[in-house]
């Protein structure tokens, strides 16, 4: 069964792949005599994932300066691994909202692009660009200390930063317009950096042809993205009714995401780390949770386009999981599992600006497939589970075809089935 990511039901079919393009969907299995045949039958094909808010570089943090802390060369190090584990997932691409360090996403998508290294296709990021006490801002008065972020105040040194970035090689840049109530200091509900660093911000990306990110969960913090043209609005789950009409008039251009994984999984499954659920309702997770429902909800309404991932790679939401964001999507916005799987197929494709040819099982487009042990729009439990992934491939190349479960299944299955011929 071949679910396409047009969000249309699911179809019985062949699909040939020629190099690294699907060429042909139907009856082809008997034209494609040299083909190399993978029998599907009984399970779903559909395309690759897209992680539309990765930040490849986290892994296992418990608070943010644990990030800084990591030695530049562990820190390489874990990087790497992290994009094979992502692929090992099925994230066929991954579009960053951050590195932890500035050449980290950079070095990391060059040596997959050059096919040193396995991992997804990569849009690299710099650091999260903020403000002094701002959202990875670590340091102290009488002490330096490194984070996530890159601090910088004022226009002029807004413009240093993104230029920083830009020599660098990044293809994205951050910003972090709000706080967090995740942080120390300034919380989700203040918006920290001024219309004109994000202005200024904005105008010095466009010089170099560069989109731009950002954090944004206070309700102002959304209107000064949408004004100022950023490209990709993270969170927004405190948007009040002007936040969300300008949303809305700006969902031709824009992307959202809510980074929902971390709130939930802070909220029932941090204490193994010390963060117990008290702690979590101090910190205000119940409402973040609650808001984030009530705004999605109507943001799904409203036809916005929507970015499953984000905030994987803390202690709590280990890198590898990002697929649990579907059954999210379903459970705590209203979603179905076909709207959710567009999210991360479809809709990912665009974030990744290759909408015509990434995301969606069609004749033409790149060949970045997944095939899946039963099927995920009846169960989505079954996507983070990499053990159903059978065959996992990226530009028309096999990364994984899981002979021994492809046999296994198939005895289990009756006997009439569609096939995946594959060139």
């Amino acid at each position: 069964m071949v679910w396409d990511g047009s969000g249309a039901d699911a179809y019985r079919a062949d699909v040939l792949v020629e190099g690294q393009r699907i060429s042909a969907i139907g009856p082809v299995a008997g034209t494609a005599d040299d083909a190399e045949v993978i029998d599907c039958g009984g399970r779903t094909l559909m395309p690759g994932f897209v992680e539309g808010h990765a930040h490849v570089s986290f892994g296992g943090a418990v608070k943010d300066s644990d990030l800084g802390d990591i030695q530049p060369e562990e820190h390489l190090l874990l990087t790497v691994q992290n994009a094979k584990t992502l692929l090992d997932h099925g994230f066929t691409s991954v579009y960053s909202a951050a590195s932890a360090k500035l050449r980290l996403d950079v070095v990391v998508r060059n040596a997959i692009n050059a096919g040193r290294i396995p991992g997804p296709r990569f849009r690299a990021a710099g650091p999260e660009i903020t403000v002094t006490a701002g959202l990875g801002d670590e340091r102290k008065n009488h002490m330096y200390r490194e984070s996530f972020g890159m601090v910088a105040d004022g226009p002029e040194e807004i413009s240093r930063a993104v230029r920083l970035c830009c020599r660098e090689g990044v293809d994205n840049i951050k910003i972090n317009i709000s706080g967090d109530d995740t942080g120390p200091l300034a919380k989700g509900d203040v918006t920290v950096m001024r219309e004109e660093e994000v202005r200024r911000a904005v105008e010095t990306a466009r010089d170099f042809n560069k989109r731009v990110g950002c954090h944004a969960r206070s309700a102002e913090s959304v209107k000064r993205a949408v004004r100022c043209g950023v490209d990709v609005i993270y969170h927004c789950e405190s948007a009040d009714e002007e936040a969300l009409d300008m949303l809305e008039a700006a969902k031709d251009r824009i992307f959202v995401g809510p980074a929902i994984g971390l709130i939930y999984s802070m909220m029932y499954e941090a204490e193994p780390w010390g963060h117990t659920r008290q702690m979590a309702l101090d910190m205000g997770m119940q409402r973040v949770l609650d808001s984030s429902a009530r705004t999605y909800a109507e943001l799904r309404k409203r036809g916005v386009r929507v970015l499953i991932g984000g905030d994987y790679g803390f202690a709590w939401t280990p890198q590898g999981t990002n697929a649990r964001d579907f059954e999210h999507f379903v459970k705590l916005f209203g979603y179905t599992p076909s709207e959710a799987l567009q999210c991360g197929t479809r809709i990912g494709g665009e974030v990744m600006q290759m909408g015509h040819e990434l995301g969606m099982v069609k004749a033409g487009y790149l060949a970045d497939l997944l095939l899946i042990d039963g099927d995920p729009l009846q169960d989505l439990s079954l996507l983070p589970d990499a053990r159903k992934l059978l065959v996992i491939m990226k530009d028309g190349e096999l990364y994984k075809c899981d002979a021994e479960g492809l046999r296994r299944s198939a005895a289990a299955r009756p006997a009439r089935h569609a096939a995946a011929a594959l060139a």
